[in-house]
């Protein structure tokens, strides 16, 4: 039966559907020895799909870890840079996975990291609204007033965000310790909306997404996810 070439990509465990777009575009992905368009569609039993050259396999089993990324990790497959990325800490997992969303390099915490594109595309798209929170060790002049500023709806990047859920953990002198939950969940959206409100963020661990927690974890351990974690955040239509 004939699909998208993207979903053929996602399902085969090289990426995710909105990746395998930017490699069709960009020319790396062939169709009988033609290159593809986004939108077309194939027949994997039928017909010979390759990317940079190589054929795709079939589809893989599904698999789904959760990493405690430490702080000074890039959240990409590789970097141009030569920094660390997180491939690194996963070397050890039996096929290749890739990160569910991001976490900029000076941030910790829960990433989840799996071969399955619709999975990866559903807990990332910000109109599912999952929520992510994050322990954020901030400094500023005045944190109450910060704080209400957070829980409105504000501007970033040309997109407007609700307002976060706030909770104060601990004050400090010049600072706190807060726990903020967003439901977008777009580029560096903490960081950026405690520098719209005053506030330095000082540090950033994500400690749950969905119904998901970081729990016990050390940084740069990982562990598959349970079945009944699985079951508690997978899409509707495929529990």
């Amino acid at each position: 039966m004939e699909e998208r070439l993207q979903k053929l990509l996602a399902q085969a465990g090289l990426c995710s559907r909105r990746e395998a777009e930017r490699w069709i575009d960009d020319g790396r992905v062939t169709v009988n020895g033609k290159k593809a368009s986004v939108g077309d569609k194939a027949d994997p039993r039928r017909d010979k799909i390759f990317v940079d050259g190589k054929p795709i396999g079939g589809a893989e089993e599904k698999v789904y870890l959760m990493l405690y990324k430490p702080r000074g990790y890039v959240t990409t497959m590789s970097d141009e840079k030569g920094r660390r990325d997180v491939t690194e800490l996963v070397r050890n997992v039996p096929c290749r996975v890739y990160p569910v969303g991001r976490l900029d390099m000076y941030s910790e915490g829960l990433l989840l990291m799996t071969n399955d594109g619709d999975f990866a595309n559903y807990m990332m798209h910000p109109s599912h609204n999952v929520d992510k929170t994050y322990l954020t060790r901030v400094e500023g002049e005045d944190i109450g007033l910060a704080m209400e500023y957070l829980r409105e709806p504000m501007e970033l990047d040309g997109y407007v965000v609700d307002g976060a859920e706030v909770g104060l953990r601990s004050l400090f002198p010049g600072g706190a310790e807060l726990e903020i939950t967003i439901h977008e969940g777009r580029n560096r959206q903490v960081r950026k909306m405690c520098e719209a409100v005053g506030l330095k963020v000082l540090r950033l661990k994500r400690i749950s997404e969905g119904a998901l927690e970081l729990g016990e974890l050390k940084p740069g351990a990982w562990r598959y996810l349970t079945p009944e974690e699985l079951e508690r955040v997978r899409p509707k239509g495929e529990r």
